[in-house]
């Protein structure tokens, strides 16, 4: 090759080397400026750790302050350094899918724990619990199958308003639990009664406190049921029946008041409760209605022989299954001076708590002689129990007498009487037709009064769906004789003589 070819060949590979050197360098940065930029990186990671961990131990010290222990949380790892090679040699990542999820802050299956008895447990923590429960359900009366009309003992004829209708009857929502002290307990609920819609206290916000000393004694302070019969001493919900009595317990027992109690052991198997009260029924009137006496005295006084338990809250019905026979035998005892309770400028009372044995009212003008009204009266009642549980079969039944005089008297007239002598009692008996799943049931109860005898019997079936007691189908055929009470949240009316039919629907936990 001449030396004029070999020159001509060198200057025209200058621009092709000079087009490789600036397509190499085009086509990314230089292992020198990649090293910069992964050791920027690597700064800025640092700084955020260092950020992070700052945050930590200061929401470390508030909770110390607060007077919590501080929860360790641990500090990410830091990132490694990659070398040049690595990163070169790494595949992007790849977008998520359904076989491989991409990354999220883990969270747990379950956000509070059931516990039967107590409801769902929202929290618990060093310095209290709070439990959340429900008890609520839908009913469908039916009372076509009454009379039309009823005449009480005075020959007063009174129209009944025979329903058939659909009601969301109740929801109770309690929030109870401990606060500082584990043996410090509190319960607040919202107590509504919708089918007495546009009546007095048809909603109710209420609660107690109370502080556990130990298993002989618990003092309470708040509004609660006075212990007057066995179904106003802690057995609600768990009846044969819905949110309902026979009319005999019905018509005798007490209501719930405002007061102090104390209640625990005698021994493993004596158990007892004794409350003071404002009076026998709170609900509706308010404490300017009040005879400011605190006069109220309603005590419980129960044995469990055989098993020392009867069930959950001392039950009706074995659900739960006996294997071995279980009894239970109390005594009850009240005694209240009464008031007619009415608004300060109006004459209608508002305590209908206590009735002849026609269903009238013993405070209302004319209750008993005509343009004469009882202003006070005492109220006794005295109350035996005893039940029997075996393998899903019960029976129980319960006795009552009440007395009523020492009456205080305005008007013109005379009473016919100087007191009112009753007694009745009930019968209940249950049988699990299938374990833990279908219960039928009979009840009746009987009122020997002064002003008639009246008395009723009903037969119902209950159905458990899911095998517990949180969720319960009810339907029940009820005969009245002349029934003494009713009102709208009960399936008996006043007065009623025939046959009511209901379905209930009912949720508690």
């Amino acid at each position: 090759m001449s030396a004029r070819t070999l020159a001509l060949l060198i200057l025209v590979s200058f621009p092709l080397l000079a087009a490789g050197q600036s397509a190499s360098q085009s086509s990314g940065p230089s292992v020198e400026e990649r090293l910069r930029r992964l050791e920027q990186r690597q700064e800025e990671t640092d700084q955020q750790i260092r950020d992070k961990d700052a945050r930590i131990r200061e929401l470390e010290r508030q909770l110390q302050t607060a007077g919590q222990p501080a929860t360790a949380v641990p500090a990410p790892a830091p990132a490694a350094v990659v070398a040049p090679a690595a990163v070169a040699a790494t595949p992007p990542p790849s977008p998520p899918s359904a076989e491989a999820p991409a990354a999220v802050p883990a969270r747990p299956d379950k956000w509070g724990a059931f516990e039967p008895g107590r409801g769902f447990v929202l929290a618990r923590t060093d310095l209290g619990e709070v439990d959340f429960s429900v008890f609520s359900y839908v009913r469908y009366l039916n009372q076509k199958g009454l009379d039309g009309t009823f005449t009480d003992y005075f020959g007063r004829t009174q129209n009944i308003d025979r329903r058939s209708d659909v009601q969301l009857q109740k929801v109770n929502l309690t929030f109870k639990g401990w606060i500082v002290d584990p043996n410090f307990l509190y319960k607040f609920y919202a107590w509504t009664s919708n089918s007495n819609q546009g009546q007095p206290a048809q909603v109710v916000l209420a609660g107690n406190l109370s502080y556990v000393f130990n298993e002989n004694l618990t003092l309470g302070a708040g509004i609660d049921a006075l212990p007057t019969t066995r179904t106003t001493n802690g057995t609600f919900p768990n009846w044969l029946k819905v949110d309902h009595r026979t009319i005999g317990d019905e018509y005798f027992r007490g209501s719930y008041t405002t007061g102090v109690w104390a209640n625990g052991d005698v021994t493993d198997k004596v158990k007892y409760r004794v409350m003071v009260g404002n009076n026998l029924s709170q609900l509706g009137v308010d404490a300017a209605q009040l005879d400011n006496s605190f006069s109220t005295v309603s005590g419980a006084l129960w044995w469990l022989p055989t098993t020392g338990e009867f069930g959950p809250g001392n039950s009706f019905g074995d659900f739960e299954h006996h294997e071995e026979v279980a009894t239970l035998f109390g005594v009850h005892y009240t005694r209240s001076r009464e008031d007619k309770q009415s608004q300060p400028d109006s004459e209608d009372p508002e305590n209908t708590q206590i009735r002849i044995s026609d269903g009238t009212a013993i405070f209302g003008i004319g209750a008993l002689a005509p343009g004469t009204q009882i202003n006070k009266a005492t109220y006794q009642m005295a109350d035996v129990n005893a039940g029997v549980k075996y393998r899903g079969f019960s029976l129980d039944g319960e006795y009552y007498w009440r007395q009523v005089d020492d009456f205080s008297v305005s008007g013109p007239g005379l009473l016919p009487i100087s007191s009112l002598d009753d007694h009745g009692f009930q019968i209940q008996a249950s049988a699990m037709l299938v374990p833990k799943s279908i219960q039928a049931y009979l009840a009746g109860s009987k009122i020997y009064g002064e002003y008639g005898d009246p008395s009723d019997f009903s037969v119902g079936l209950n159905w458990f769906p899911y095998r517990n007691r949180i969720l319960r189908v009810n339907g029940q055929a009820l005969y009245l004789n002349d029934s003494p009470v009713g009102y709208t949240s009960v399936p008996f009316a006043r007065g009623g003589n025939g046959t009511v039919w209901s379905t209930d629907i009912m949720l508690a936990f």
